[in-house]
C-alpha cells in the first residue's frame, strides 16, 4: 500500500515537472529567438532561421528607433503608460480605502457597481468611447473652433485609468480590508487624520500590493492596441509602440528587413521584461499575502 501510494507520488510529480519544463520550453524558447534574431543581418534569414547569429549587428536597432520612427512611439508609450498609471493609483488608492475601511450609505452600491465593471470587455466599448469623443469635438469645433479629444495621448491615458479602475478598486479594497484596524486606531489617538493615516500608515502596509496593481497595470496599458489604434485613427498623429510596431512588422515584411521587425519585438518587449525582474518578490508577495492574513 505505501509502495503503490509513493510510486503515484512520483509518477504525479514527474508528470508536473514534465508539463512545467515543456510550458518554460514554449516560452523561452521563442523569446530567446526573437532577441537572437533582433540582431541578425538580414542575409542570416535567407540561409538557417534557426542558426546562430554570426554576430551582433546593432545597426538593426538603430535603424528601427530613427528610420522606422519606434523611438517616437515608444516615447508616446511611456508618457500614456506613466500618466494612466499616475491617474490610476491617484484615484483607486482613496477609493478602495473608503470602500473597505468605512460603512456609509452608498458602499454597498458603489461595490456592486466596481463589481459589475469587472464583467465588461473593454474591447466592446471601444466604439461608444470613441463615438463620445467624437461627438464632444464636434461640440467643442462648433464652440472654439477646434477639438483635442481625438488623436490626444493624454486623453488616451484617461481612458487607460478609467477602464481600468473596476479591476484595481476591487484588487485593492479586498487587500485593503485584511489589515487590521489596531494602527488605525493608535494613529488616531495620536491626533492623526484620515488623510494622513492613509498614507502614512495603510499605503505602506498594502506597498505589496499596490506594486502587484501597477505591475499589472502597467502590462495592460503598454502592450494595448484597440482602443489606441481607435482613439489615435490620424495618420499623422501621434501612435503608442504596439500600433507603431505593426505598421514596422507591415512595412518590414514587405521590404523584407526581417532584423529591423524583430528589434522592434525586442523593444516592445525588454521594458516588461526588466520591470517584472524588478518587481518579482513584491509581486508574488503581493499576490499570497492576503490569502495568508485571511
Amino acid at each position: 500500500m505505501v509502495n503503490s501510494k509513493a510510486k503515484g507520488d512520483i509518477a504525479y510529480k514527474a508528470f508536473i515537472y514534465i508539463v512545467l519544463i515543456a510550458m518554460a520550453v514554449s516560452i523561452i524558447v521563442p523569446v530567446a529567438w526573437v532577441f537572437m534574431a533582433s540582431i541578425k543581418e538580414n542575409v542570416e534569414f535567407y540561409e538557417n532561421p534557426w542558426a546562430l547569429p554570426m554576430g551582433f549587428y546593432w545597426q538593426n536597432f538603430a535603424d528601427a528607433w530613427q528610420k522606422a520612427s519606434m523611438g517616437s512611439y515608444m516615447l508616446n508609450s511611456i508618457i500614456v503608460t506613466a500618466l494612466a498609471l499616475v491617474i490610476l493609483i491617484v484615484v483607486a488608492l482613496p477609493a478602495a480605502y473608503c470602500l473597505s475601511r468605512f460603512k456609509f450609505r452608498s458602499r454597498n452600491f458603489l461595490n456592486v457597481c466596481f463589481m459589475a465593471g469587472l464583467f465588461i470587455n473593454v474591447n466592446y466599448i471601444v466604439v461608444p468611447i470613441f463615438l463620445m469623443l467624437r461627438d464632444g469635438d464636434t461640440w467643442l469645433r462648433s464652440i472654439f473652433g477646434d477639438g483635442f479629444l481625438l488623436n490626444n495621448i493624454f486623453v488616451l491615458a484617461v481612458v487607460y485609468a478609467a477602464t481600468a479602475l473596476p479591476f484595481t478598486i476591487y484588487l485593492l479594497s479586498g487587500y485593503f480590508a485584511t489589515l487590521p484596524h489596531d494602527f488605525e486606531e493608535a494613529a488616531y489617538i495620536d491626533g492623526a487624520g484620515y488623510s494622513t493615516t492613509m498614507i502614512r500608515i495603510i499605503f505602506p502596509m498594502a506597498q505589496p500590493s499596490i506594486i502587484t496593481i501597477i505591475l499589472f497595470n502597467f502590462l495592460s496599458f503598454w502592450n494595448e492596441y484597440i482602443i489606441s489604434l481607435t482613439l489615435l485613427s490620424s495618420a499623422n498623429g501621434p501612435r503608442t509602440l504596439p500600433v507603431g510596431l505593426l505598421n514596422l512588422m507591415q512595412a518590414q515584411q514587405s521590404a523584407a528587413q526581417y532584423g529591423i521587425m524583430y528589434a522592434g519585438l525586442v523593444m516592445v518587449m525588454l521594458p516588461t521584461l526588466i520591470l517584472y525582474i524588478c518587481v518579482q518578490k513584491k509581486l508574488i508577495q503581493g499576490m499570497t499575502v492576503g490569502g495568508l492574513k485571511g
